[in-house]
């Protein structure tokens, strides 16, 4: 019995243990669930992150594309802007004011009243000299006016085209500066990750050695529980050959009270039928 009680008193103090193991290997579990969890979180926003990171530089790459051949165009329409300023040397002092129309208008004026007046002679050869003045006029007038229109004309179209290359060098600018800010996030939380698994590792370690011991611990008190299961057999075993050698000895003591004719007790019949049994 002090042996069996011993072993009872094994298996208490390795459940007690067991206990204790099984609780702090569940806290170790939460912990490391929860820092995964973490990681998990954080490994998700950098995936987000990267796929804008990507499509801004994507955007980027386009947009300095489109950005060199605006430049090209400007570099083209630059070389016709060149043309065009020698044309404005041309027609310096040139008043806008100076039409064809108003020319054409004067000149028409002049011939009608040449036709239905009567005016002198000389009067007559003054117009007539008048209106050859004013149609030389009006060529070199129209030939400048359509200088003057394609100057204009140029002139806005390069600097329309400035304005898009420079508003396509301002897009660049922006993008490349998104581009910039989301692969800064993107390596602030690749560190975070980084350590976040620095600390996986010791918590991953510490739950595998707490498991280890809870299921060594576990093994035990199922060996213990075996050998008490044993030892109740010994214990049971003995007792059953104990009571069989009572009754035999008490069966022996019957037959002899039998043999010499003596009065059995309720206890001797009850011995000698066991045996019989």
């Amino acid at each position: 019995m002090s042996e069996l009680k011993t072993k009872k008193q094994e298996v208490t103090s390795l459940r007690t243990t067991l206990q204790d193991l099984n609780k702090a290997k569940e806290e170790a579990y939460q912990k490391l669930k929860a820092l995964r969890d973490k990681i998990k979180e954080r490994t998700i926003a950098m995936k987000e992150v990267k796929e804008a990171r990507d499509s801004l530089t994507k955007e980027v790459r386009e947009l300095k594309q489109t950005r060199q051949k605006l430049n090209l165009v400007v570099k083209e329409s630059s070389s016709q802007q060149k043309g065009v300023d020698k044309m404005r040397e041309k027609v310096q002092g040139y008043d806008r004011k100076e039409s064809p129309s108003r020319l054409r208008k004067e000149i028409e004026q002049l011939e009608l009243k040449i036709e239905t007046e009567i005016i002198p002679f000389k009067t007559e050869q003054q117009l007539t000299k008048k209106i050859k003045e004013l149609k030389s006029k009006l060529g070199e007038v129209a030939e400048v006016s359509e200088m003057m229109k394609e100057i204009d004309s140029v002139s806005a179209d390069f600097s329309q085209k400035r304005r898009d290359a420079q508003k396509s060098h301002k897009s660049v600018q922006f993008k490349a500066q998104q581009s910039q800010e989301k692969h800064e996030e993107l390596t602030k939380i690749y560190d975070e990750v980084k350590k976040l698994r620095d600390q996986e590792k010791p918590l991953v370690k510490a739950h595998a050695e707490l498991r280890t011991q809870y299921d060594v611990i576990r093994r035990q008190v199922s060996g213990k529980q075996k050998e008490i299961g044993g030892i109740r057999k010994v214990a049971e075993k003995k007792k059953e050959m104990s009571f069989k050698a009572k009754v035999i000895e008490k069966t022996a003591e019957v037959k002899e009270k039998i043999k010499k004719g003596k009065k059995l007790s309720t206890e001797d019949i009850l011995a000698f039928q066991a045996m019989e049994e």
